[in-house]
């Protein structure tokens, strides 16, 4: 699926049309709390690392994400894009760690 596809798709779910921008970010900042409290508990509890759980809130941060950008128009693929063109620039050659 290409992430347009996908904003446009989930941009379908999206409830209201009043403060979008504030309820996304405010949804966003929440599902992410959701992805490190999983990560807690596996780094620090011993708890296993649920995959379900994991994919599950992981797809609740991309909706946010999308809707986001949906709300400034901004097309998903854009950020994508962007976002891989500037970590190329910041590591031509991959990541390798300093010593």
């Amino acid at each position: 699926m290409e992430f347009n596809d996908y904003q446009k798709a989930a941009n379908r779910t999206l409830y209201g049309n009043e403060q979008v921008l504030t309820n996304c970010a405010l949804g966003l900042a929440g599902e992410s709390g959701q992805v490190v409290e999983l990560v807690k508990r596996y780094t620090f509890h011993g708890k296993d690392l649920d995959h379900d759980a994991l994919v599950k809130e992981m797809g609740d941060v991309l909706w946010y994400l999308s809707q986001i950008a949906q709300w400034a128009d901004i097309d998903f693929d854009e950020v994508a894009q962007d976002n891989i063109k500037r970590l190329n620039e910041r590591y031509p050659h991959g990541f390798q760690p300093t010593r």
